[in-house]
């Protein structure tokens, strides 16, 4: 039960952390508003998704991220029966020299510490089937008062004093020797013991008796003094150190979020934690037992106390699998700025470059400079709001299409509209430039599809493939992918019109993405095997395109949802709607974790996995750090909301359509 409040000093040297328990949560919140009221600075309320991202593109440390999701489940130093719980890392206590590059070296993080030894797993799960409801694989708990306390007797004497009835634990069972300690985790009958965050810190003192504490004589005689330290740590510092090196390792970066399901994901309860041997005592649960319904005083003593003292499981942080950390396995290259690029080992020699490795590293600088984007020229050469932005391989010849029904060419070398074509009298949503420059595609609020030959300036096909306006379309080899208000995505094979004797395209249906609701944006992913799509409700859809099938689905935003784009790297995909957020999914695993407000709704963005650049309701151009959730540059631009954006390949050159009918060119000045 949620009833205690820590409050944080930042002046450090003026006062201590404090640490309150109440007897009710009204009075815990009465006494919290009332402290509110009188902060100056309000700190934003951190929730994990704020954190993952952060976490997962290296912008925090594996030692960071799990100090704010134990923070997160209600765990604080200030409480030893909710003590912060850090996993072993580290499996060899033996070598001479540590070696962080075999994965031997390191404890298997998909398991619990009652897992990893199977003769003993199996002599728990026959007792585990044998046992009468409610079941538990393990008797004793990861993290509980007794094992903080022996873990930092040596600087905390007087607490195992008060825990022990005066006494210290036996001289044998005290925290002896690494080795010794890890061998029991692994074959002790009751013995499931994870780490506190002082192994991954700086201060060493817990693993020396300064204070000449009298811990007893084991039974070879030897009197207990400093904890032993395996062979390839040559002292406490030393061996802090390189814990903290193994915890930051890349095999623990490629693997924590394994742990972090079993301590505070969706393998902590249910089905899943039976699946991965993970069950413990009901009483370690939040909400295992509700004290409020026990009458007796005497009843709920005992089982306070034994809840205190057993152990208590973390709070839950995740029902579905936590995502992976992003590992850079590429030669990455420093900046100035605080943005890095990992680029592509090359078969070239050291003091050359590839043209993917300037391409690559001409893109990164101009996103580091983004900031610095100026207006260069600006036309108003519609009647109504431009929806949609093309531009030619050479950068000539600008198409746009308008909610004036009208597909327009820009010429950028005469300042003058080339091309003027109503397809209907019904408005354009978007348009799109196939490979080789020869035909321009159109989709319209009429139902249909139009193909335009720029060759021969003339409409050369229709596409009748809807059933209420096309919002979206977007081409890969071959194929067409098309969006809907009549609730689908349309995926159509194309062969273009030359190649058959009629001249005209033809088109077969593939796919069809059902949805509950009118979808007015997609996008898909660099290797054309993800397709998101975005509806008028909110709702975020990650689709196979091999098999036609669905595969996250989460609502992500209240109202229609205006663009969405996946990272360059396809790990992430970011989407923007009228409840004025900016959203990011893990793609692997559908988990929203991240989320940005805005002033103001944000109609369409261009990003590069972490900064935006976003078109806003009143025709702002915004940049955005989104790791840090904050504006960076707000640049004036359109009277009327930004409509469209297109970005060229080197990210140095931006064109904007706007409600206000006007397009406008923007360069990078740096």
């Amino acid at each position: 039960m949620p009833l205690g409040l820590e409050v944080f000093c930042t002046e450090n040297d003026l006062c201590s952390d404090i640490y309150l328990k109440f007897y009710n949560y009204q009075d815990r919140d009465e006494l919290y508003f009332l402290i509110a009221t009188y902060i100056e600075n309000h700190i934003t309320e951190h929730t994990a998704e704020s954190y993952m991202l952060q976490w997962q593109r290296g912008h925090i440390s594996n030692y960071q991220y799990l100090l704010h999701l134990n923070n997160l489940a209600d765990r604080s130093c200030n409480d030893l029966s909710q003590y912060p719980v850090f996993p072993w890392i580290i499996a060899d206590y033996s070598s001479s020299v540590l070696d962080l590059t075999k994965p031997a070296t390191f404890r298997d993080l998909s398991k619990p510490i009652g897992a990893l030894n199977k003769e003993r797993l199996d002599r728990l799960l026959t007792r585990y089937q044998e046992m009468p409801e409610p079941k538990f694989m393990y008797g004793s708990h990861y993290s509980s008062p007794g094992y903080v306390l022996f873990y930092l007797v040596r600087v905390a004497p007087e607490y195992m004093l008060c825990l022990q009835n005066g006494k210290f634990d036996h001289a044998d069972r005290m925290f002896n020797s690494l080795a010794e300690t890890w061998k029991n985790c692994l074959d002790g009958a009751t013995d499931f013991k994870e780490l506190i965050p002082e192994f991954y810190e700086n201060d060493s003192s817990f693993l020396v008796n300064s204070l000449k504490l009298d811990l007893g004589k084991r039974q070879g005689g030897k009197m207990v003094e400093d904890v032993e330290l395996p062979p390839w740590a040559s002292g406490p510092d030393d061996f802090l150190q390189k814990s903290q090196e193994a915890l930051e390792s890349q095999y623990v970066s490629e693997h924590l979020h394994e742990w972090i399901d079993l301590v505070f994901g969706y393998k902590q309860k249910g089905s899943e934690a039976v699946a991965a041997h993970n069950v413990f005592h009901p009483l370690t649960y939040e909400g295992g037992v509700d004290l409020n319904s026990i009458t007796d005083p005497n009843e709920k003593v005992a089982l306070l106390t034994q809840i205190l003292e057993f152990g208590q499981t973390p709070k839950q942080l995740f029902t579905i699998p936590h995502p992976r950390r992003i590992i850079p396995k590429l030669k990455s290259l420093s900046r100035t700025s605080s943005h890095s690029v990992s680029i592509a080992e090359s078969p070239v020699s050291p003091n050359e470059e590839s043209f993917e490795d300037l391409t690559e590293e001409s893109i990164t600088l101009a996103w580091n400079n983004i900031a610095k984007l100026k207006l260069d020229e600006q036309y108003k050469i519609h009647k109504e709001a431009i929806t949609g932005i093309a531009v030619t391989c050479n950068g000539s010849s600008v198409f746009t299409t308008s909610q004036d029904s009208t597909l327009k060419m820009f010429s950028k070398e005469s300042k003058t509209i080339q091309r003027s074509v109503s397809f209907s009298n019904m408005a354009l949503s978007s348009c799109l430039i196939l490979p080789g420059d020869t035909t321009v595609i159109s989709s319209s609020w009429d139902n249909h599809i139009y193909f335009y030959s720029i060759a021969f300036g003339r409409q050369q096909d229709i596409l009748m493939g809807h059933d209420d306006a096309v919002s979206k379309i977007c081409w890969h080899d071959g194929r067409l992918y098309s969006a809907s208000w009549d609730s689908t995505v349309k995926v159509w094979h194309c062969v273009p019109g030359e190649t058959l004797s009629n001249k005209k395209h033809h088109f077969e249906l593939l796919a069809e993405l059902e949805h509950d609701v009118s979808v007015n944006t997609i996008d898909l992913n660099a290797a054309n095997t993800i397709l998101a799509s975005g509806t008028k409700e909110g709702t975020i859809s990650l689709w196979d395109v091999t098999t036609a099938t669905v595969l996250h689905q989460l609502p992500c935003h209240s109202g229609t949802l205006f663009d969405a784009a996946f990272s360059p790297d396809s790990r992430h995909l970011l989407s923007a709607g009228e409840d004025c957020c900016f959203k990011v999914i893990d793609v692997q695993t559908g988990m929203l974790i991240s989320s940005v407000t805005t002033d103001e709704p944000q109609r369409c963005f261009k990003w590069d996995g972490n900064t935006i650049l976003s078109g806003s309701q009143s025709g702002e151009l915004l940049i955005w750090d989104l790791l840090g959730g904050k504006i960076i540059e707000r640049i004036k631009g359109h009277t009327g909301a930004v409509m469209s954006m297109w970005i060229n390949e080197q990210c140095n050159s931006v064109i904007t359509g706007g409600e206000d009918k006007q397009i406008m060119f923007w360069k990078l000045q740096y």
